[in-house]
């Protein structure tokens, strides 16, 4: 909680005259005054005895939720709706029908108007066990609205589950092998969405049935690498909110997101000038919208700048320059480790680990590595854990650290059989990295030029391309031929592109 929720529950607590001395408020003061829960030292600082303990920490925890509650209704449109639900279930109990329906008609009208289909159902249900009792006299059409309204709203609803229910799929299919690996993957995927996707009227489709629609192309789309196509279908999520802006507030979340989408896919297809000018427009927007963002709106606000800030680096070439962003992200990591899911921590350490590659730090680049490597769930971006292990034996190399090199190799090449994720490419450079000690010192820029040439056939491959968007080993390469780093190499080529 934050100083003023704290403050805030203090003055709901304290509100009646009774509840100055009450236990649970004192058992908040315990607890308040602690950096970690101990509950030994809580029993010693709070009149409770231990057998209380457990029903006083629930009703504590009731009340801090009601003091949240009522802080934060003015900022929620949901439960402001809600809470006009719940005022006239109070007036239709007492017996003031017309009063109730009063209420739930202007709260239907907001419900509408913010696209909030399922408060609207309710509030149309709620409507209709008045209007069956007979006790209104409502006009005599009034069953014939409250159906068709009622219809029109599940219609609305159902559609909305369905496309919601494809994009959680597909989400759940990235997030366990990332990007399609092959054909035979393009073609699961491909019969998976069209078997799932609805037959739908576009000119019918709602906010959220458009809204779910767009993500679900998007995830389709990333998977299967066609990043343009993802990138169309992203733009038009993020134009769904410029078209409907009072719908930013209650959906914050799907905003950002449709932002992130936007930026990663321009960011896969190198469209630099586009990816600065959305980046730019979505900063400036969070800092003018401060007011719609809570602390779960922020942490993903947060993370999605910083990711795209760092992505903003690779396109650059510049990362040394972006060493200086890296104690911004272990300070977000450490901040929101209990709120951070596995994958995104995966994702951010990746990231750290490449600026420091692309820097030169070798060293920094294989702690962070190591750190992937050490995951424990194999099932989780197992493709950011295949490319990790490439990487690692990279840096090692690089580093110097080649005594344990063959024994690293064998393991990698075990895990990526595993993983089903041991492609040309791959393959390739695991050779190249077994057979160095083999290679005299003077042909070893010669033996460099020639993965190079056996590598770059595939930088465009529809599926042997992916090594390419986790690690650009091609620059890796052409600045061990040309004796640069490899940052230089990026950033000539960063000036030739964008001149």
């Amino acid at each position: 909680m934050s100083k003023s929720e704290k403050r805030n529950f203090k003055l709901f607590a304290t509100r009646l005259q009774g509840n100055q001395d009450a236990k649970f408020i004192a058992l908040f003061d315990a607890i308040d005054g602690m950096d970690d829960y101990d509950e030994e030292k809580i029993l010693k600082k709070a009149p409770v005895k231990k057998v209380q303990l457990s029903n006083m920490k629930a009703h504590l925890y009731k009340q801090i939720l009601i003091s949240l509650r009522l802080m934060n209704v003015q900022h929620y449109p949901d439960l402001q709706l809600r809470e006009q639900v719940d005022f006239a279930k109070i007036l239709y109990n007492k017996g003031l029908y017309r009063q109730s329906l009063k209420i739930l008609d202007k709260a239907k009208q907001m419900a509408v108007q913010l696209m909030q289909n399922t408060i609207a159902l309710e509030i149309v249900e709620f409507e209709k066990m008045i209007e069956s009792q007979y006790i209104t006299r409502s006009i005599s059409n009034r069953a014939d609205i409250l159906t068709n309204e009622a219809i029109g709203l599940n219609t609305s609803i159902q559609t909305a589950n369905e496309f919601s229910n494809l994009a959680l799929q597909l989400y759940g299919l990235y997030l366990k092998v990332g990007y399609a690996r092959n054909s035979k993957d393009v073609a699961y995927v491909e019969t998976f969405f069209e078997h799932n996707l609805p037959k739908y009227d576009a000119t019918k489709l709602g906010f959220s049935e458009k809204m779910y629609l767009y993500q679900s192309y998007v995830w389709y789309y990333s998977i299967i690498q066609d990043f343009v196509s993802c990138y169309r279908y992203a733009q038009r999520w993020a134009d769904l909110f410029n078209e409907h802006p009072q719908m930013k507030q209650s959906m914050i979340s799907f905003y950002i997101k449709a932002y992130n989408y936007l930026l990663e896919s321009l960011f896969y297809l190198r469209y630099y000038s586009k990816f600065w000018e959305v980046l730019t427009t979505l900063q400036k927007d969070i800092e003018n919208n401060k007011e719609f963002f809570d602390d779960n709106a922020d942490m993903l606000a947060q993370s999605c700048i910083l990711a795209h800030k760092v992505n903003l680096h690779f396109m650059e070439g510049s990362f040394t320059k972006g060493l200086a962003i890296i104690p911004e992200l272990k300070s977000f990591l450490a901040h929101h480790n209990d709120r951070i899911d596995e994958h995104h921590v995966l994702v951010f350490y990746y990231k750290i680990a490449c600026l420091y590659f692309g820097s030169g730090d070798n060293k920094n680049a294989i702690v962070y590595l190591n750190k992937i490597i050490s995951t424990r769930d194999s099932d989780v971006r197992s493709d950011i854990q295949c490319f990790a292990r490439i990487l690692n034996l990279i840096a090692n190399y690089e580093a110097g650290n080649d005594a344990n090199l063959e024994y690293q190799i064998k393991s990698v090449y075990r895990f990526l059989v595993k993983m089903d994720d041991l492609h040309k490419v791959q393959i390739e450079i695991i050779n190249f990295l077994k057979n160095l000690g083999n290679i005299y010192a003077n042909d070893i820029k010669r033996e460099f030029k020639r993965l190079h040439d056996r590598l770059i056939q595939y930088e465009n491959h529809p599926y042997e391309k992916r090594p390419f968007l986790y690690l650009d080993i091609i620059s890796w390469l052409e600045s061990k031929i040309n004796n640069k780093p490899v940052q230089q190499i990026i950033q000539d080529k960063f000036l030739t592109l964008n001149r």
